[in-house]
């Protein structure tokens, strides 16, 4: 049997699964308009929880994890693209994938945050909705109702890379997203992690869950309403 090495740690794929299992459901719910918006709603806090954990995962996760890691200079980014066939693996992301893991952290993050200040113009509304100026609510409906176009457009880009490294490049990277795992012949012993630093997690996955409640619970602003 081949021997395989940990390499992304257990918090990290399970936030990865989450969040696009939160992404396609964000999405199924918004199409269905006003039956299911409350839901879509509470969507969008999942993400805030999920990107808010990324984040400060990508600090003081594990060594594949952290953004220290494999966000790559222009330069290194550069040599990646004019010879990619010839790169081998990477044990962590490579150059153009930590990329996307940027840009999908930015386009969700702008598509969640500007759902709190705006209302579906029947019965709900974000928790701080009416809490800015017209002007910037308006700026805030557009990017709600026009990023998700763009985040479409990344997730195709995302699963055409991980269709052509399966396809050409012979490699899966759909099943170390899963079991952690990859093989030997793949990564060095070296690049392997030796845990996924789960009692971390859970502390910090609290700290998240505690700061969305007090966002979009606590700290929202009651605004009054008025009525002639």
């Amino acid at each position: 049997m081949t021997e395989k090495h940990l390499i992304w740690d257990l918090p990290l794929r399970i936030f990865h699964w989450s969040f696009a299992v939160v992404i396609l459901a964000g999405w199924y719910t918004a199409e269905q308009g006003a039956d299911l918006v409350e839901i879509h709603m509470k969507l969008g806090f999942v993400a805030i929880g999920l990107l808010i954990f990324r984040v400060l995962w990508g600090v003081i996760g594990p060594k594949h994890a952290r953004f220290s890691q494999f966000l790559p200079s222009p330069k290194k980014l550069l040599s990646y693209l004019r010879n990619s066939s010839s790169q081998k693996t990477t044990a962590g992301h490579n150059p153009l994938g930590a990329m996307m893991v940027v840009l999908m952290i930015l386009l969700i993050s702008v598509q969640a945050i500007s759902g709190l200040f705006i209302d579906d113009d029947v019965f709900s509304s974000g928790p701080y909705y009416g809490s800015i100026s017209n002007e910037l609510e308006k700026i805030m409906r557009f990017l709600h109702h026009n990023t998700f176009d763009f985040m479409i457009a990344a997730i195709g880009l995302h699963l055409a890379a991980v269709a052509y490294y399966w396809r050409v490049k012979k490699q899966n990277l759909v099943l170390p997203m899963i079991t952690g795992k990859k093989s030997a012949d793949q990564v060095e012993a070296i690049d392997a992690i030796p845990h996924s630093k789960i009692i971390l997690a859970c502390v910090l996955a609290a700290c998240c869950i505690g700061f969305v409640y007090w966002l979009v619970v606590i700290n929202a602003p009651v605004i009054e309403e008025l009525y002639y």
